[in-house]
């Protein structure tokens, strides 16, 4: 019993002590993860912190885009491995990054059996992935923004289903879950399209959401939205009608936003040379736009620019000079993400025949080189490397 008495202390003295250590590595934990969310930037607009920005801190961080003639890159993910590109990519440049959400994505992520009665896939995937983006982005010490991508008008219940659950979240959190969305109605009537927008933006600002709306229409065709046939005068937007846009929104209290106007920019891959841009009409438009508004501001709009592949960096970075604040990147970075995989499978190729037996042996195991991991882990570094590329040319390099 004396032994049994004395071993028991012992025990109870090692919990004790392995007790006051793990406290000490907790205490050590959650330090390190304050540290990580306490995080400034010496450039940046104080209300510009590391994770998701939305509301106020958002609009100083478009603007500080403007002024500082540089635009965000914003990448079509399609699950988490994509988002980490985007974040490696961000964390390298010392630049901020738009993460975006397609509906097509969404369902993706939700996974092509799940139920979509409704958009109910759609929306779910979309939500879920963005809730993951808010758990990690904060680690990799950058502004994130929150995006989805092109809504026409036959999708509205998925652009619906996506405001209620920012507006849930807003009531539990102060801000939403996402940081911004597209409608794309490109394709109607300018008058309905602002009617339109004007009506989501009223509900949006409500709830510090931004609205990036389209004028024009984008060439080619992307997940879904099929343009490749289309007038190729509709590729090209007036001055009169982004004032329209302007008038029209800049009217709603509260309300934040940003035109993806049309300068003969196509979705899809081309060969240098073979996509005829004109960012010059948006020079034109910001002109038309100050005088009307008699205002000191040269670039009183803030554009975004989308079907950006096979454009010259000259053009992006003039287009950069016109108030272009964000340039969808999405061809490319998926090239490179299955650029990545590839790779890695060429490399690897007699270590992927089967379990067992390669070049080393007969018996010998190749679960190491099978793993999932690590062909996902090389497409992820393919896409942030071309994404750092992307970031060069759009001068988002070291602005943090």
């Amino acid at each position: 019993p004396a032994h049994g008495a004395i071993w028991a202390a012992g025990v109870g003295g090692a919990v004790a002590l392995a007790a006051r250590g793990g406290g000490r590595k907790q205490r050590a934990a959650k330090a390190a993860r304050a540290s990580v969310m306490e995080k400034t930037f010496t450039k940046m607009p104080p209300t510009v912190k590391p994770g998701v920005v939305t509301g106020k801190a958002l609009v100083d961080l478009l603007n500080y885009a403007k002024e500082n003639e540089f635009a965000i890159p914003g990448v079509n993910i399609v699950g988490s491995n994509s988002i980490n590109s985007c974040m490696e990519a961000a964390a390298k440049a010392g630049g901020p990054i738009m993460v975006t959400f397609s509906r097509g994505g969404g369902q993706f992520i939700a996974g092509k059996t799940a139920d979509n009665s409704d958009d109910a896939a759609c929306i779910a995937g979309a939500v879920a992935g963005a809730l993951h983006v808010r758990t990690v982005a904060k680690l990799y010490g950058v502004p994130v923004i929150l995006h989805t991508d092109h809504c026409q008008k036959s999708w509205l219940p998925w652009f619906d289903g996506l405001l209620k659950a920012n507006e849930e979240y807003f009531e539990k959190n102060g801000e939403p879950l996402f940081s911004s969305h597209m409608l794309d109605l490109s394709e109607e009537p300018l008058e309905e399209n602002i009617a339109i927008c004007k009506g989501y933006l009223e509900r949006m600002a409500k709830v510090d959401l931004l609205l990036e709306m389209e004028l024009g229409i984008t060439g080619g065709e992307e997940d879904g939205v099929d343009n490749t046939d289309v007038d190729s005068s509709r590729l090209y937007t007036q001055p009169e009608e982004v004032w329209q846009v302007y008038e029209a929104l800049s009217s709603v209290p509260n309300g934040n936003f940003t035109v993806a106007a049309a300068f003969g920019n196509v979705h899809g891959v081309y060969a240098p040379g073979n996509v005829s841009l004109q960012p010059e009409i948006l020079h034109n438009t910001q002109k038309y736009i100050k005088e009307k508004l008699g205002c000191e501001s040269d670039k009183p709009v803030s554009f975004v620019f989308h079907g950006g592949s096979g454009s010259s960096k000259e053009d992006i970075q003039y287009a950069i000079k016109a108030g272009v604040i964000k340039m969808n990147i999405d061809t490319d970075t998926q090239w490179a993400f299955w650029d990545g995989v590839n790779g890695y499978q060429k490399k690897n190729v007699d270590y992927l025949q089967a379990q067992i037996g390669n070049p080393e042996g007969a018996e010998k195991p190749n679960k190491k080189y099978y793993d999932p991991r690590m062909a996902l882990r090389a497409g992820e570094e393919a896409m942030a490397a071309r994404l750092v590329k992307a970031m060069e040319d759009l001068n988002c390099i070291d602005r943090l």
